[in-house]
């Protein structure tokens, strides 16, 4: 997993990684600041992705890498025992990346930028987290361990545990997922969402929206907007 470094002295918010200067090719989202850059052969993504290991101290805080034959999306996080989220040395490395993409010739297109969250939820959350770490191989997230597991690989999405006020009719617990999307696209989700069956549960836009299918089953469409 990224950057498991132990001092997060450097953390900073995610709107804020945004509005800094150099970012524009960037977006946070639940698990870290993404850009994809789009290539026109797998040839090129692996020459961008060469040059990206060959910047000095990359090493040091190592971004995430997603190798395809249409681009090459780049996942930068800081993970640590109190801290999950963007830091000033991710900005550094974002300004870094950006410029090398654009000495390759390479755009960035926010509109392949997503990230995936499970949230199982339950009266007693702390009785069905164990079964979840276990049956996924996961690890309690380490700044929020009661509340978070996540893939010590950095592969698979994360699981986060809401308590639930009261069950199910049937007295059983309930699962959604969640969509983390840049803020310009979120609302154009949720409206092919609803044009698509869905219909809308609870509006806290701009943060997220929660709809359901025709069965009850819930997405949330989620930024990054108005919390951190």
């Amino acid at each position: 997993m990224t950057g498991t470094a132990a001092a997060t002295t450097d953390g900073i918010g995610g709107n804020a990684f945004e509005a800094a200067e150099g970012t524009a090719d960037w977006r946070v989202v639940g698990d870290g600041a993404c850009a994809f850059f789009a290539t026109d052969s797998f040839g090129a993504s692996a020459r961008f992705v060469a040059a990206i290991a060959g910047l000095p101290g990359i090493a040091e805080h190592a971004p995430d890498v997603d190798v395809r034959a249409g681009g090459v999306t780049v996942r930068l996080l800081t993970y640590a025992e109190d801290w999950y989220g963007m830091s000033r040395r991710d900005l550094d490395t974002a300004r870094r990346i950006s410029d090398l993409a654009r000495e390759h010739g390479l755009a960035a297109d926010i509109s392949a930028i997503a990230s995936f969250l499970v949230v199982p939820g339950a009266l007693s959350t702390a009785e069905v987290f164990p079964f979840w770490q276990a049956v996924l191989g996961y690890e309690p997230r380490r700044d929020s361990p009661a509340e978070d597991l996540v893939d010590p690989h950095g592969r698979l999405p994360g699981f986060w545990f809401e308590g639930m006020d009261e069950p199910r009719g049937d007295g059983g617990g309930a699962i959604h997922v969640a969509i983390w999307l840049p803020h310009e696209l979120a609302e154009a989700r949720v409206t092919a969402a609803l044009a698509a069956g869905g219909r809308l549960v609870r509006d806290h836009s701009p943060a997220w929206w929660t709809l359901a299918d025709a069965a009850g089953n819930e997405a949330d469409v989620a930024t990054i907007k108005q919390r951190d």
